[in-house]
């Protein structure tokens, strides 16, 4: 078992984050639980650590029923040899367990949204003991996060994207962009931060942090597969963590660089019914321009409610379900800015 120890949490790491080599095996999370009293939880983990580099955490499965991050890091576990590493990899390919092993955004258990929990809570609920956990000791070793998200089972995004929050100063917004940039997935979008987010915690443990949005809609394409691997084993080489011949030449695509402006670039369902379209992903927009339809077919002389952007941008993602209640969010945009 790891020596490494959080004041109050009840998390134990199997494996020994400060040992060279490459080692797997699981976060242990108590659970009492009827069927097995003295339980656990086993939330997988692996460390690929040689000699002195970088230390990239790298993280998928922060929401249940996103899976490409999951496929990724699981891949990159088997592939990547401690040999080419420079520096440590801690790599978690399904941070909150109990939602990934039911294919949910959140936990089953508590229904936690990992990704609204920081900083945790180190006697709080399953969820909250994850987030201060990965918060408070791995991102505390850390000098980057690489958080793999998709748009899940309710949202779709145009392609392969990358999010990061607004740099606070020159030296900051040159350093992300070089990441960003090494990274290499065709759009990045910058954001406000948000305290419960992982970006931010990484951010509050002096890490620097690529939030990805690998597509979505509860699938897996395997296009948007090999370029999210090959734009984090590019990333992983321009920062001297990774060597060798898993390292791609370049990145894969130019980096377009856009804005995520708060409300504005959103657009909600207010009534409860069936969701029309009425733009495609990629679409630019401008404000005032009808968005979708929601339709009644319990009530068929009902005519159907019109959703309108609020403003100008383009469509960079879009629900996938069609049956909608009000406050579900059905598109949001994007504009692009000067990098």
């Amino acid at each position: 078992m790891s020596s490494i120890v959080t004041p109050g949490n009840p998390i134990r790491c199997e494996i020994d984050l400060d040992a060279q080599g490459k080692h797997a095996g699981y976060l242990r999370l108590p659970h009492s639980v009827h069927r097995s009293a003295y339980g656990w939880l086993p939330i997988p983990i692996a460390s690929i650590r040689n000699g002195t580099g970088p230390v990239v955490v790298i993280m998928a499965g922060n929401h249940g029923d996103e899976y490409e991050g999951q496929i990724l890091v699981s891949t990159l576990i088997r592939e990547i040899d401690a040999a080419q590493v420079a520096g440590q990899l801690i790599l978690l390919p399904q941070a909150n367990a109990p939602a990934a092993e039911a294919g949910l955004r959140t936990s089953p258990l508590d229904d936690g949204n990992l990704n609204r929990t920081f900083p945790g809570d180190p006697q709080g609920s399953p969820t909250q003991l994850i987030a201060h956990y990965i918060e408070h000791v791995l991102l505390a070793r850390a000098d980057y996060l690489i958080d793999l998200h998709s748009g899940g089972s309710s949202l779709l995004y145009r392609g392969n994207n990358m999010l990061a929050i607004d740099p606070r100063d020159d030296g900051e917004r040159e350093r992300l962009q070089h990441a960003l940039r090494a990274f290499g997935l065709p759009n990045a979008f910058l954001h406000a931060e948000n305290p419960v987010h992982a970006a931010t915690a990484a951010r509050r443990q002096g890490a620097l942090s690529i939030t990805a949005e690998l597509g979505g809609g509860g699938t897996v394409d395997a296009a948007l597969l090999r370029e999210a691997r090959h734009g984090l084993l590019h990333f992983l080489g321009a920062i001297g963590a990774l060597t060798g011949p898993l390292v791609p030449e370049g990145p894969p695509a130019d980096t377009r660089f856009l804005r995520v402006a708060g409300a504005r670039h959103y657009v909600y369902a207010y009534d409860n019914g069936l969701f029309e379209p009425l733009v495609e992903l990629g679409e630019r927009v401008v404000a005032g321009q009808p968005a979708a339809r929601i339709h009644f077919p319990d009530t068929p002389l009902k005519e159907p409610v019109t959703c309108h952007f609020a403003s100008d941008g383009e469509v960079v993602c879009k629900r996938v379900p069609a049956l909608v209640r009000r406050g579900d969010c059905l598109f949001h945009l994007a504009e692009e800015v000067a990098n």
